[in-house]
């Protein structure tokens, strides 16, 4: 049984149980495509290597007009490198890439980068520091004569709110200034696509937040369609259109932020994406057996009967549980840590059974290290669910015989 999740996701209510990643494959492929925008920039089967290492592995993504596409993974996942490969800085082994339908890349040929109309933002905005603001937006308007870079230079300079600072130089400007300077130099020449690096690395906590709303907003208003690079999950999620999660080169899921988040269709993106944790469970005719009670089977997603008697691993998150202080007969598990956010603490269980789970509470509702807790679901949602990993012991074993109806 492959390591995914079953659930009936608004997007794909008609795929069966049997073959979720199939269909999950046709849905990052771009299923329905006559009512689907117009596809800009397309990678087909693309590989690339370094050595003996494989970067990217096979990948296939599509990205399409007016989007806000982000590939989102951990560092050494190969997400960079599929962004080279976009702006033509890297030459795939194998694969195509297509421009506007236009094949520019494959293993034998690259169109180079300053010929695919393809506009960059680098992580440290890379500004001419002897140049002007104006001057720096109009780097790029070879082709056009001076009336015309005038007024394209004080168009994107309305646009980014630095109409003021046409004349200042870079070091006269703010971090966030400077990106927003940057930002409007690659739309000047108007590009197919633009491709943004890691683009609020270097920005501190709060502008980081601040700006990458600001660019959503530019992009928006400029109607031109973005591929973003990011490890940071709360980054994704708050600006794109659709997040592309990437592991070892390959493309875990793609979709809507709150699809990817909710339905998350292999462990990986599960645990990648918040702080998951995942119980033991049994699928039993009628119900569900895991060490904190049992449940219905309609609590997850798109667990039918054909199920009965298999092993599961349901995913909970910290705000789907809640744990209450109770004398050690009737607990579940102990606390054995505690995180402040400032909003509310996490505080991490472990259940007798050995399961990890998270339980989020208000900031107000401060529980001690070690205390024995009663651990319950609260979620208002269907859960997730994935077949345990290969080697661990049966949810028979695993899951409690003491276990309460819940």
């Amino acid at each position: 049984m492959p390591e995914r999740s079953r659930h009936d996701d608004s997007d794909t209510m008609d795929r069966t149980h049997h073959d979720a990643t199939t269909t999950a494959r046709r849905r990052e492929s771009d299923t329905d495509t006559d009512r689907d925008p117009e596809t800009v920039l397309e990678l087909d089967g693309v590989v690339k290597e370094y050595a003996a290492e494989t970067a990217v592995d096979s990948l296939s993504l599509s990205v399409r007009e007016g989007e806000l596409l982000t590939l989102l993974g951990p560092s050494g996942c190969g997400k960079t490198t599929t962004l080279r490969t976009m702006a033509g800085l890297e030459r795939p082994d194998a694969g195509t890439v297509r421009l506007g339908g236009e094949v520019v890349a494959d293993e034998t040929h690259s169109v180079n980068p300053e010929n695919r109309d393809v506009g960059l933002v680098f992580q440290d905005f890379a500004l001419f520091p002897h140049l002007t603001v104006a001057e720096n937006v109009a780097f790029g308007l070879t082709e056009a004569d001076e009336a015309e870079t005038d007024r394209r230079v004080s168009e994107l300079l309305d646009l980014v709110d630095l109409s003021g600072h046409r004349d200042a130089t870079p070091d006269e400007l703010s971090g966030g200034q400077r990106q927003r300077v940057a930002l409007a130099r690659s739309l000047a020449p108007e590009p197919d696509i633009l491709l943004l690096d890691e683009p609020f690395s270097n920005l501190d906590v709060r502008l980081r937040v601040e700006m990458r709303e600001e660019v959503r907003r530019i992009l928006k208003e400029a109607g031109v369609t973005a591929v973003s690079v990011t490890h940071d999950q709360e980054e994704a999620l708050s600006i794109s259109d659709r997040v592309a999660v990437m592991n070892d080169g390959r493309v875990e899921q793609v979709g809507r932020p709150e699809s990817v988040f909710e339905h998350p269709e292999s462990r990986f993106v599960a645990s990648f994406l918040g702080q998951a944790g995942f119980l033991s469970a049994r699928s039993e005719e009628g119900t569900v057996v895991t060490p904190i009670g049992n449940f219905a089977p309609q609590r997850l997603n798109g667990l039918t009967t054909e199920y009965a008697g298999t092993d599961l691993d349901v995913l909970v998150r910290p705000d789907d549980l809640r744990a209450t202080v109770v004398e050690e007969s009737e607990a579940d598990g102990h606390i054995v840590h505690r995180q402040y956010t400032g909003p509310s603490f996490v505080y991490r269980v472990e259940l007798h059974n050995g399961d990890l789970v998270h339980c989020q509470h208000n900031h107000v509702e401060e529980l001690d290290i070690g205390k024995p807790v009663r651990v319950e679901l609260d979620a208002d949602h269907t859960l997730a669910w994935y077949p345990p990993r290969d080697g661990e012991e049966s949810a028979t074993e695993r899951v409690s015989d003491s276990v309460r109806p819940r």
